[in-house]
């Protein structure tokens, strides 16, 4: 069989186009797979005359060669995996055939058959696995490298100063800019990274926009190996889209954190949603990773917070001037904070504020009144910074609050 190598690779290569119909349509690399299959017979071949052990060979380069290719062209894994074990059926068949034309005892046939079926089996067990990891490789980073100029040319569309010719930004990016549109920004605390954040973040924004029935596919376009920006199209939109987002990522344990724009329309719409959903993210990143994992920039008071917040140490400072002691980070304070925050924000009624919070209408007169003691003056004259600071604190959280000396 080693004097007939180039036939029997070839009997072997029309057998596997004539069963796999993606490697016959894989015109492209008809003459790679021709290769690949000549040189596993010619390495098979070899092990077997020289008994060298299958754990010290290497897939040959035609071989690994093949299965990058295969990948490059989107031609399935399966249809790789499948080539090899409809390969393995046709050798066994040539190998079976020589030996029943060969003048030995029938035993010594059976131990031969045995022998060349094993060391078969563990070639292609062998070489199927690193014909896999190589196509695996090779579509791992021809995605990354579609993530990355798609990245490149979504960056392009969300510059505020660039003119750009909607259509052609359209077709290059893959996502309709004259539709409505709701922004995401998505991402993984950088210590529970573990590799395979990004695609476990695609996988969330495609099964979200079936969930939330958007008009066309999502657009993903990773920012690092633990953070994505994201797009869902609307032809129409929908009464509460931010309230479906939030009802699908309540029920899923997996989902990665993400803040959310707001709907918005056309070329400036689309950069509008994703510069608001930024601004959440900001104010859910300084408020700490013990925080609910979904911000939106539609919640009140979200926006406003998050103007004040850019810089955390002079927002503090302000913060602590305005509200003296009650700005202290204390489990009291806080629920004196939030009463008061509800009362002003319901036209300073209590009673309007106690069926809010369901409380007596006296626990809240109570808890307003010790909230100004707290706060060391009356807040008649600067109502308006008074509710300010109490957003901030409502949003930041510990962020926003003095630190007590230990």
């Amino acid at each position: 069989m080693n004097e007939r190598v180039t036939e029997i690779g070839a009997t072997i290569c029309r057998e596997l186009e004539e069963e796999i119909a993606e490697l016959r349509e894989d015109t492209h690399s008809r003459e790679l797979l021709g290769s690949s299959v000549e040189a596993n017979v010619e390495t098979l071949l070899q092990v077997l005359r020289h008994d060298i052990p299958v754990a010290r060979v290497q897939a040959p380069t035609a071989a690994t060669e093949y299965a990058k290719r295969l990948a490059q062209h989107g031609v399935s894994l399966n249809a790789l995996i499948r080539a090899y074990w409809v390969g393995q059926r046709r050798m066994s068949e040539l190998v079976f055939a020589e030996v029943r034309a060969t003048d030995i005892a029938a035993q010594q046939r059976v131990d031969v058959l045995q022998a060349i079926t094993t060391t078969l089996f563990n070639y292609i067990d062998s070489i199927t696995r690193q014909v896999v990891a190589a196509y695996q490789g090779e579509r791992e980073q021809g995605l990354e490298n579609q993530n990355s100029i798609r990245a490149l040319q979504v960056r392009e569309v969300l510059t505020e100063t660039s003119v750009i010719d909607i259509d052609a930004a359209t077709e290059a990016i893959r996502y309709p800019l004259r539709w409505h549109h709701l922004a995401l920004v998505l991402w993984y605390p950088e210590l529970s990274t573990d590799g395979d954040e990004l695609r476990r973040m695609q996988r969330f924004v495609r099964e979200l926009a079936e969930a939330a029935k958007t008009s066309a596919g999502p657009l993903f376009a990773a920012v690092d190996q633990v953070s994505a920006w994201a797009w869902l199209p609307y032809r129409s939109l929908p009464a509460d889209p931010v309230g479906t987002v939030r009802s699908f990522a309540r029920d899923r344990t997996d989902a990665p954190c993400f803040a959310i724009g707001t709907p918005g329309t056309g070329v400036e719409g689309f950069r509008r949603s994703h510069r608001h959903a930024q601004a959440a993210r900001a104010v859910a990143l300084a408020r700490g990773a013990d925080d609910p994992m979904v911000f939106s920039a539609t919640d009140p008071g979200l926006s406003a917070a998050a103007l004040l917040g850019g810089d955390m140490a002079e927002a503090r400072d302000w913060v602590s001037e305005v509200l003296g002691d009650l700005a202290s980070d204390s489990d009291n304070d806080e629920r004196l904070r939030e009463t008061l925050r509800v009362f002003l924000r319901t036209g300073s009624s209590y009673k309007a504020a106690a069926a809010e919070m369901n409380l007596h209408f006296n626990s809240v007169k109570y808890r307003v009144a010790r909230a100004i003691a707290r706060r060391g003056r009356p807040i008649d004259d600067d109502r308006l910074e008074v509710e300010m600071a109490l957003l901030v604190c409502q949003w930041y959280g510990g962020a926003a609050l003095r630190r007590e000396p230990t």
